[in-house]
């Protein structure tokens, strides 16, 4: 399921500057903020401007979306302060459904960097 936006969805709302966040990145397609609960040192959220309910909602038609929000998701790990691969590096994480974890019901994906002991699981 894809629409341009969902008026009740808390990261809709987000994305349209609607609710306040601190920006790392915005295009056309795409919005990143920084969460508002860090697990890390870096933790920053990635999400499609496109109303798209989860990973599992993800079909051929998101190809192209898809391979640019991962080849952006390494230039705003480095930008935000993630330390360079192969010492440092950064986790990407995204919850899909309620066994999955998926609290907020926008795709999204977090990404997570910085020295630990910030893992958490």
């Amino acid at each position: 399921m894809s629409m341009p936006h969902d008026p009740n969805c808390l990261f809709c709302k987000i994305a349209g500057k609607k609710i306040p966040s601190k920006v790392v990145f915005e295009d056309e397609e795409f919005f990143a903020f920084h969460d508002i609960a860090p697990w890390a040192p870096v933790h920053f959220l990635i999400i499609p401007k496109a109303h798209i309910v989860s990973m599992a909602h993800i079909g051929p038609e998101h190809e192209g979306l898809m391979g640019r929000l991962m080849a952006l998701v390494p230039k705003l790990a480095a930008q935000e302060g993630c330390n360079p691969y192969p010492e440092g590096g950064f986790r990407l994480v995204t919850n899909t459904g309620k066994e999955g974890g998926q609290e907020v019901h926008h795709m999204h994906f977090h990404v997570m960097g910085g020295t630990r002991p910030w893992l958490r699981g």
